[in-house]
């Protein structure tokens, strides 16, 4: 029995030593399913069928939840897309809740998720995004934009659009309550494929450059052409 018991003691520090070693290695690992799925052909009606399967969280707009729940894909670089499915499928992003829905047996292949992601990208934006408390003209409105001109602005952009080609999402039209978990899991090394780089950029954020920031991108606007005509726009690929 003690045999057994060092066996597997050794086996769980075995692995938690993998784990910890590779860590740093998950912002972009090489090769997978995301490197399969960018080089594949979209089929815009199979992506359709598989959205049914997101769309039960997502909405079939892509919407998501203005308490943050769910996070707003509509309008999401592909690549973006296409990478975080890949972590979440792979192990090397936390979401038990989204994982069912991921997996293979759930949507497919690298095909399908060239597919949904694909798809997922052209949906019309929520006019109406969930944002943070403070209209622009507050203090606490200026000190999120400066915080987000000095530190945001390099990989997301002066309008948070991001950068598809190096997986930085898109984060203007993105609901505020979401937005601040996921800064909040990142800056305190609870998001495994966080990218090192925003790790170290915003470690010294306190609680309040957290919300003002965050609160300041909540409320970028998004070009009018990805938006939907309104806030009560219904997909007409479900209607």
């Amino acid at each position: 029995m003690k045999k057994r018991f060092m066996v597997s003691m050794l086996g769980f520090a075995a692995a938690m030593l993998v784990s910890s070693t590779a860590f740093s290695n998950q912002w972009m690992s090489k090769g997978g399913e995301r490197d399969e799925a960018l080089h594949l052909k979209p089929d815009h009606e199979n992506g359709i069928e598989v959205f049914e399967v997101c769309a039960a969280c997502h909405l079939t707009e892509g919407w998501g939840t203005k308490d943050g729940t769910f996070p707003q894909i509509a309008g999401q670089h592909q690549t973006v897309l296409v990478k975080q499915l890949a972590d979440i499928r792979e192990g090397n992003r936390d979401n038990p809740t989204m994982y069912p829905f991921a997996k293979p047996e759930s949507i497919g292949g690298p095909q399908a998720m060239a597919d949904v992601t694909h798809y997922i990208s052209g949906l019309k934006m929520n006019p109406d995004n969930g944002k943070g408390e403070w209209a622009e003209g507050t203090p606490e409105y200026k000190k999120g934009k400066q915080l987000f001109k000095d530190n945001c602005v390099k990989c997301h952009g002066e309008r948070g659009e991001g950068n598809a080609e190096k997986f930085y999402p898109r984060i203007q039209g993105q609901h505020y309550k979401y937005m601040v978990r996921q800064f909040e899991w990142i800056r305190d090394g609870k998001r495994r494929n966080a990218n090192p780089d925003m790790i170290k950029q915003i470690k010294e954020f306190s609680d309040d450059d957290m919300k003002m920031v965050i609160n300041y991108v909540s409320r970028i606007p998004v070009p009018k052409e990805d938006l939907a005509p309104s806030k009560d726009y219904v997909n007409p690929d479900y209607d």
